[in-house]
């Protein structure tokens, strides 16, 4: 089976110029920017049934897709008529319908048996073409190619890169609270295709995604002392890191992937260390009589993030990747635990507990602008988009735990479909 990547794409019919598209791009990326406040209002993309016996799959994941994505707003373009994908549409009915792009295109499968998929995207206002692609794979990589059509799309209406080709590594979980079966599990980011990386034999919690490849952590607990594995989910290789009793969360990635970083607990204290994966020495960070816990790294690898309750209460600190003083960044109400640096390097997701609610929120890395996203019973767990525009967390309001996905400007709340009950998600890295 082929699994086709961004660099397999083929360009259809040319596009614009060069300088065009740098130009557009940056003009997009300014507008997301000066949106964060209140007049902020979505790209408007009229997506048109595409043709071909695949059509009606691909038209439909592309515009659920851009229903979630919160900076581009689908147009029901039923209005507009039919449209031929071989030809530049006729603008004047997109414009009555305030469109500012048209995306055309179909999806059928050929005479070889796979499937050819292309797509073009006009600009509404001068009728020219922003952009096209074509690609040619195993029928069943299809729904995962409408994904890369949309990421496509959504990187040239916005400015930003996509965040729809990913997968999401989660806790499932079943059976009665007090016997909860949990089991590994992963699916494509709008919760479609579901498979199942453990058999629920073995507890396990906290998978954690490298943020250079598809590779995973999580924490097991069987009969012995708790292990942290790390899994290939592309070749199903699993290895044990290690075991470590005193942990409580699994480690997190360095942004090259190449070490991790944990907090292990000794006695009443709980310090930070970092574990190269090839030699699998570990360095100790921290050297502290408090818990220091719930470590992540800057994007560029030179800073850490975690929680602490050296000052008397869970609060959020940074420090040098190699150890060092660390400087305290949350000053707000209440306890703030599981911060996690942003891919973008622009903010640090958190939990933030105050008055009996768990709000998810963000803050920039030296503390300032914190704005909580989303405030309630019980949310907990964020992880990042790899485009640092959304952050997923799970929410267990009564009964179990469910997974929504949230922007960071808290402006589109979405719940994330699972089979059962779910927790503790991570978001992967882009697939192309």
């Amino acid at each position: 089976m082929h699994t086709p990547t961004r660099r397999s794409a083929v360009s259809l019919f040319g596009g614009l110029a060069l300088g065009s598209l740098v130009g557009r791009a940056a003009f997009a990326q300014r507008t997301l920017e000066v949106h964060g406040g209140g007049d902020f209002k979505p790209v408007n993309v009229a997506v048109t049934p595409f043709a071909g016996d695949g059509g009606p799959s691909l038209t439909s994941i592309v515009t659920n897709n851009f229903k979630r994505s919160v900076f581009v707003n689908p147009v029901d373009a039923g209005a507009a008529g039919s449209v031929n994908p071989d030809v530049a549409p006729n603008m004047d009915p997109f414009r009555a319908l305030n469109a500012q792009y048209v995306v055309t295109g179909r999806s059928a499968r050929g005479a070889d048996g796979r499937m050819k998929t292309e797509f073009r995207l006009w600009d509404v206002a001068n009728g020219t073409q922003a952009a096209g692609q074509q690609y040619v794979t195993d029928p069943n990589n299809s729904r995962r190619v409408a994904h890369i059509v949309s990421d496509a799309i959504f990187s040239k209406v916005t400015g930003e890169k996509g965040f729809f080709d990913t997968r999401i590594a989660y806790v499932d979980e079943t059976g009665p609270r007090e016997n909860r079966r949990k089991r590994l599990a992963i699916m494509d980011q709008d919760g479609a295709n579901v498979r199942y990386l453990t058999h629920g034999d073995d507890l396990v919690v906290t998978p954690r995604f490298s943020p250079s490849s598809q590779e995973l952590t999580y924490m097991s607990f069987g009969s012995e002392d708790p292990k942290v594995f790390l899994l290939n989910i592309d070749t199903g290789q699993r290895e044990v890191v290690g075991n470590f009793p005193g942990m409580t969360f699994s480690p997190r990635f360095s942004p090259d992937g190449q070490r991790v970083v944990m907090s292990l607990q000794q006695g009443g204290s709980a310090n930070l260390y970092s574990m190269d994966l090839r030699s699998r020495t570990t360095t100790r960070l921290s050297d502290s009589a408090a818990i220091d816990t719930s470590p992540s790294y800057s994007p560029d690898g030179s800073r850490i993030v975690f929680e602490s309750d050296r000052g008397g209460a869970q609060q959020i600190y940074v420090m040098g990747a190699n150890g060092g003083a660390a400087n305290r960044i949350s000053f707000g109400e209440g306890r703030y635990s599981t911060p996690v640096w942003s891919p973008k390097g622009d903010y640090i997701a958190f939990t933030r507990q105050a008055g009996g609610n768990f709000g998810i929120g963000v803050m920039k890395p030296d503390g300032s602008g914190e704005r909580i996203l989303t405030d309630g019973f019980h949310n907990e767990g964020p992880t990042w988009a790899p485009n640092g525009l959304f952050v997923m967390f799970f929410r267990n309001g009564g009964g179990g735990p469910k997974l929504f996905m949230i922007d960071i400007f808290g402006r589109g709340e979405f719940p994330v479909p699972t089979p059962s009950f779910g927790s503790d998600p991570s978001w992967s890295p882009l697939l192309g």
